[in-house]
């Protein structure tokens, strides 16, 4: 779980990386902060239609890198990390929703939505303000805030 301060920092991190990677034909996917063994880990997780390169990964890395040299947000020593998503990439915004409309995910509900449940279905796409997804011959809306996690999965 992250904390206040981590989730922040995370916050200013995207409002920068975002605009600035699209203007390099890359989508922010996800950013995690977080002590990992001995030391602290930011990693960013790129994306673009077609899939990323290792000089995409180096070039938003070169970009991010100076930007947090610049700003000095992170008192203390940490590693970056920028990578592919990989293939099971995170669902987050409407528009991936959509994207991915026809693909196998993994939805897991926040706790009080059915304890915590996982759901495994094909997603269908987002309309009205809810995912959509088909679950064993049965379609259900879901509203975004009340999942947790959702992810695609290998089919």
């Amino acid at each position: 779980m992250q904390s206040a301060v981590s989730d922040t920092l995370v916050a200013r991190i995207e409002a920068y990386a975002i605009p600035e990677l699209a203007a390099l034909g890359l989508e922010l996917v996800e950013t995690q902060f977080r002590r990992e063994g001995p030391g602290w880990v930011l990693r960013l997780f790129i994306d673009r239609e077609g899939g990323v390169t290792v000089d995409d990964c180096a070039a938003a890395s070169r970009k991010v890198d100076a930007w947090l040299e610049e700003q000095d947000l992170i008192a203390h020593a940490y590693t970056l990390e920028v990578s592919s998503p990989g293939l099971e990439r995170p669902l987050k915004r409407e528009a991936d929703f959509v994207r991915f409309a026809g693909r196998t995910v993994r939805i897991r509900l926040y706790r009080d939505e059915g304890q915590g449940k996982t759901l495994y279905g094909t997603l269908l796409g987002f309309e009205n303000g809810m995912v959509q997804v088909r679950v064993d011959q049965e379609t259900l809306a879901l509203p975004l805030e009340k999942i947790s996690r959702a992810r695609l999965t290998l089919e």
